[in-house]
């Protein structure tokens, strides 16, 4: 295989993430070759995410994040936290990190328990910054509806970035109960959104516990996204349905704790799992599983 990178298989509570390390060398991994591994079963993802030599002194790698359909991400909080993981796991790895992203700095760190923190920075709510097409002076609740005009099924979503546009519609039945993989896709290209966005379903179920569903921008469905869990609980403490400490279950059954701080910053602390290593040629996507990763694995 040409141009051979390591690369791991992980997952931030379902969300599928490959972890790619391109330090030390100019190569990129290119929109061909994602959605070739995005097409596989064993290697699908929802993002990946490719360390870089720093850019910007002072900070320990780039991040490039590339979801599914090989376009890129601003911020990943899941993929983050098992960049986090796979860093301390090598051999004199450090703990505490700085990276730098599309979307800005963010420091993350692994705790004592293994779980991993990141400090996912401040959520913007202004029109321009998210951004809408249009503008609304109060993005706790714009106007768009799914459904009929006279009879939404969901209307008035809460609206945030986190590095990359959301759209929250809060539900009082079950998350489960309406079909986000049919209007998710159709919302995400929605002309008020010109860079397009993640549409999450979101049931309050507690004074601090929200149950959250994501249709992911460039992605699809996913078991997990952490930026989408940072915008629904800032969301829910700004229009007063929680406060700002917030757990957030997700899909594939796990839960994150996001902390909305007085300095404004958002703190994002869940685990992360390594699944098996391998290789992979960043142009075509073709891959290989290492041979001790099938052997552990069997």
């Amino acid at each position: 295989m040409a141009h051979a990178i390591p690369f791991a298989r992980m997952n931030g509570l379902g969300n599928e993430i490959l972890v790619a390390d391109l330090r030390g060398q100019t190569t990129r991994i290119t929109p061909d070759a994602a959605r070739a591994l995005a097409a596989r079963a064993e290697t699908h993802f929802d993002q990946i995410m490719a360390i870089h030599d720093p850019v910007t002194s002072g900070t320990s790698a780039y991040v490039r994040i590339l979801n599914a359909d090989g376009s890129e991400a601003g911020a990943c909080g899941n993929g983050t936290r098992c960049v986090v993981q796979a860093l301390a796991a090598a051999p004199g790895g450090q703990r505490e990190f700085l990276f730098e992203t599309k979307a800005g700095l963010l420091e993350a760190f692994e705790r004592e328990d293994g779980l991993v923190t990141v400090d996912m920075g401040k959520p913007r709510f202004d029109w321009q910054s998210i951004p809408l097409s249009e503008e609304f002076a109060d993005t706790r609740a714009i106007e768009l509806q799914i459904g009929p005009i006279d009879a939404p099924i969901l209307h008035s979503p809460s609206v945030a970035s986190m590095g990359n546009p959301h759209a929250i519609f809060w539900t009082k039945d079950d998350v489960w109960s309406y079909a986000l993989d049919r209007f998710g896709p159709i919302l995400e290209h929605h002309p008020l959104f010109p860079d397009r966005a993640n549409i999450s379903l979101a049931e309050v179920t507690g004074p601090s516990a929200l149950r959250l569903r994501t249709w992911e921008r460039g992605a699809g469905l996913t078991g997990a996204c952490g930026t989408a869990a940072c915008a629904a609980a800032v969301s829910a403490a700004r229009t007063g349905r929680t406060g700002r400490s917030v757990t957030v279950t997700v899909p594939a059954g796990g839960e994150l704790l996001i902390e909305w701080r007085d300095d404004d910053h958002v703190l994002m602390t869940g685990p992360a799992e390594w699944e098996w290593s391998g290789t992979l040629d960043p142009e075509t996507g073709a891959f290989a599983r290492d041979e001790a990763a099938r052997e552990s694995a069997s």
